[in-house]
């Protein structure tokens, strides 16, 4: 008897082969995480599914279970009026900075006393690593040498190097999961704080120091400082420019 042949799958409109079962929740996640973060779904904007999964070229179940993935991580939220409810993206507002950055600052804290705790040859390479970043940025403050769009990565990955060398597996995914978060602010507002780069510097050499001298208080205080001096930046910003997305 003849077996059947087996189906290939059908190709997708866009080219896109689609993902599979298993990763498909994952996928949905994370890409539309990336559209939010990103801005390509703007503040306020509604969630529609179907526009979504066929955006993503993936069925419509995956991309409902990322959507209240996000919603439980406060990417999404659930509008209601007299007549319905629509899942919407997030505002951005000055309250959600200021909870996100005292957060992110609490738990940075927390890896840098990690950090300081290390033995002095290995904080060594460390600040080494974290004061060439620094110079960076003050180099594209100063407007000696970089380019501004180079910001945002460079004080990133200042900021990942406490928590690589400081932070134990629960706490780095804890800063994993609010990081991007922090990141939709800067880069929806980041072309009007550009202009106090120069005290964000001022704010590192002294998390710098800190971690040099192995002072676990000097380092902590210093790295929730530089978040909640940040959201204060930010909140005169959004002040000037509104809150996206809010009502």
């Amino acid at each position: 008897m003849a077996t059947a042949k087996s189906k290939k799958p059908a190709a997708a409109k866009n080219g896109k082969a689609k993902a599979e079962h298993g990763t498909s929740l994952i996928t949905a996640f994370r890409e539309i995480r990336e559209l939010i973060v990103h801005g390509r779904l703007s503040p306020g904007t509604w969630i529609l599914e179907a526009d979504l999964a066929e955006r993503l070229n993936m069925s419509r179940t995956p991309v409902r279970g990322a959507i209240h993935w996000l919603q439980r991580e406060g990417y999404v939220l659930e509008h209601r009026n007299v007549s319905k409810s629509r899942m919407i993206v997030a505002p951005l507002t000055k309250e959600d900075a200021n909870e996100l950055y005292r957060i992110i600052g609490s738990l940075e804290g927390i890896a840098g006393r990690g950090v300081t705790q290390l033995p002095e040859g290995q904080r060594k390479p460390i600040t080494t690593q974290l004061r060439a970043l620094n110079e960076r940025l003050s180099h594209i403050a100063s407007g000696q040498s970089g380019h501004p769009g180079e910001i945002f990565e460079i004080d990133r990955d200042f900021h990942r190097l406490i928590i690589k060398y400081g932070a134990g597996p629960r706490l780095t995914t804890l800063h994993g999961g609010i990081e991007p978060q922090t990141e939709r602010y800067w880069r929806l507002y980041a072309s009007s704080i550009i202009k106090d780069l120069h005290t964000s510097v001022q704010e590192h050499e002294t998390i710098i120091r800190a971690v040099e001298s192995g002072d676990s208080d000097a380092v902590d205080t210093a790295l929730q400082a530089n978040w909640l001096r940040g959201a204060d930046r930010l909140g005169h910003v959004i002040d000037i420019f509104g809150e996206r997305g809010s009502w």
